[in-house]
């Protein structure tokens, strides 16, 4: 009778701990995260996360997305024909082309250096950065990011996003550079 017993209480302990696990698996974060968008620090060091990643790794562009004012845009050099344009971009389109390119390439990409400026419920931030394609490889380029946010409802959302890469010719300024 004792072996019924204790095999009952295995049993029910084994189904209940599945059933716990099977539930934590499948429990969907809800976006924005409150860490995430309740300081200026918080929202930059998610939006890095957001982006990092192995080739061929999904983003997380849902989380990336609760961190932005709808009608966030993004604007960037990009090379065409050898040179480099302006191009402005929705942040849904700025996804679907990180997208193409990671599927190929991991990118990496962290801030080094912070400066920010507040002004009522406005902020600027400037955000030196470092992008690697290998894990904490050898970095492999560096910019700027200038980035626009407001408070509103408790939290910050960032507007817009306008970065430039470092180059021979535009190199990143001693104020913006940690290194």
């Amino acid at each position: 009778m004792k072996k019924v017993i204790i095999m009952t209480i295995l049993l029910a302990t084994a189904t209940l701990s599945s059933a716990n696990a099977q539930q934590q698996s499948t429990t969907k974060i809800t976006y924005p995260l409150k860490e995430d968008v309740s300081t200026i620090k918080g929202i930059m060091k998610a939006t890095y996360e957001a982006v990092s990643g192995e080739a061929g790794e999904v983003r997380q562009w849902e989380r990336d997305r609760s961190l932005h004012s709808p009608n966030a845009i993004y604007s960037f050099p990009l090379k065409k024909d050898g040179k480099y344009e302006r191009v402005t971009m929705t942040l849904n389109d700025f996804h679907g082309e990180t997208d193409k390119m990671v599927a190929t390439t991991a990118f990496y990409e962290n801030e080094i250096n912070r400066e920010v400026r507040i002004f009522g419920n406005i902020a600027h931030v400037w955000s030196t950065y470092e992008t690697r394609l290998v894990k904490n490889g050898p970095v492999e380029r560096r910019g700027i990011n200038s980035v626009q946010l407001y408070y509103d409802q408790g939290r910050w959302w960032i507007v817009s996003w306008a970065f430039d890469r470092e180059t021979e010719t535009n190199r990143i300024p001693k104020t913006f550079d940690n290194n």
